[in-house]
């Protein structure tokens, strides 16, 4: 199925509020009728298939070779991918071969120095400032006051960011992140402290994670270091403040959750992993195309084919999705942060998850019986096609104290 060809009948739109909202009935109707990989349409018409199949999506996700991010290897140099696939080139989500592992290594490894324990209490301190801003106030929009500005801030510091230098960062990459009109200026901002921050961390090297790019990133031009580390800020505040606000949506909607809030680290991190199952943050991963025809979940795919990989949908496959409601606690199968060559890099996923668990800890030991602002069927689900995420998370709380104060 490519674009010069006819639509399969009964391909199903991937966008509209369906998409967007509860989708556990929509990938039901998709299994039954389709199978593992559904025809289906982008917004704009352009045809793909969705993989929705949790076996077939780790054969998509761990052979490169097969499914490639890049599509001029599928296509000839006139190829325009279809734009609700995002495709940017040059970015490290859409590099494949030696050029990908090279530069996602030197990412990997500068994370991989990151002390976990250090970071909590970097965690602690960001999570005690943003709640500072609004604690004796008695109520607040989580999502755009705490949510989406946490790993922002983390990520800053972890990049070694003076402290005077880090909100600021995080507002343009929540400008950025929501496509304003203002995202041209944010981007330029970006660019001219990234570029500041690496000409400092080149001459006075340092203990963080700008220091050790610069040390294992061989062979990478400064605008080339600047674009992944764009890519790592932006995933890290996008996906890790969805995990967050869905997180906490959970936790204050479900009474074997909210019977725990005034001593919440006990179920925490069961919160955490059972959003990964149930409310990934990442519905789909970025586009691949079919290198060649071949056969997947009992479908004909041809070389040229747009082939997205439904992360949301292949952990809701019931041949391996933990119960609903049941022992997801310890079940981590799921593919929330992909797989193979084009997983999120480790330790990404356990930095993650440090930053979530201690903004949400740090959040119910400050405000222990913080509560919705509006009834749950009023909270909106983000019209977005890669991540699923609350448009807002309005709360009440009892006015607390402010710990700059005293």
């Amino acid at each position: 199925m490519t674009a010069q060809e006819p639509q399969i009948e009964g391909a199903v739109p991937l966008y509209g509020p369906r998409f967007a909202g509860d989708t556990d009935e929509l990938f039901r109707e998709m299994r039954r009728e389709h199978g593992p990989v559904v025809p289906v349409l982008l917004e704009g018409g352009d045809p793909a298939w969705l993989v929705i199949g949790y076996r077939e999506a780790h054969r998509v996700l761990t052979d490169g070779r097969l499914f490639p991010r890049d599509p001029y290897r599928c296509h000839g140099p006139d190829y325009v991918p279809p734009p609700a696939v995002g495709y940017l080139p040059g970015l490290l989500m859409f590099l494949d071969g030696e050029v990908h592992a090279r530069r996602v290594g030197a990412v990997a490894a500068a994370l991989a120095e990151v002390d976990q324990f250090r970071l909590r209490g970097d965690c602690e301190r960001f999570a005690d400032r943003l709640i500072d801003d609004f604690a004796g106030a008695g109520d607040v929009e989580l999502m755009e006051q705490y949510a989406y500005r946490m790993p922002a801030l983390v990520m800053g510091g972890m990049l070694g960011l003076p402290d005077s230098e880090l909100m600021g960062v995080a507002q343009d990459m929540k400008i950025m992140s929501d496509g304003r009109e203002e995202a041209v200026e944010a981007f330029g901002r970006f660019i001219v402290t990234m570029t500041r921050l690496i000409e400092t961390k080149r001459a006075r090297p340092g203990r963080d994670v700008m220091s050790r790019l610069l040390e294992y990133a061989t062979g990478v031009t400064d605008d080339e270091l600047i674009q992944d580390i764009l890519v790592v800020v932006s995933g890290s505040q996008e996906n890790t403040a969805n995990w967050i606000g869905n997180t906490l949506r959970l936790m204050l909607t479900d009474d074997r959750f909210a019977l725990t809030l005034s001593g919440g680290r006990s179920s925490v991190g069961q919160a955490l992993n059972e959003v990964l199952w149930e409310d990934t943050p990442v519905k789909t991963a970025p586009g691949r195309w079919a290198a060649r025809d071949s056969e997947l979940g009992g479908r004909t795919i041809k070389a040229g084919d747009v082939v997205i990989v439904g992360l949301a949908g292949a952990s809701a496959d019931p041949r391996v999705r933990a119960s609903v409601h049941g022992d997801s606690g310890g079940n981590h199968a799921h593919l929330a942060f992909g797989t193979g060559d084009h997983g999120c890099p480790h330790p990404a996923p356990e930095l993650a998850e440090v930053i979530a668990q201690t903004a949400i800890e740090v959040l119910l030991d400050r405000l222990p019986d913080v509560r919705l602002a509006v009834p749950v069927d009023e909270l909106q689900w983000r019209p977005a096609f890669h991540v699923r995420g609350l448009t807002a998370l309005p709360v009440h709380f009892t006015p607390a104290y402010v710990l700059e104060d005293g």
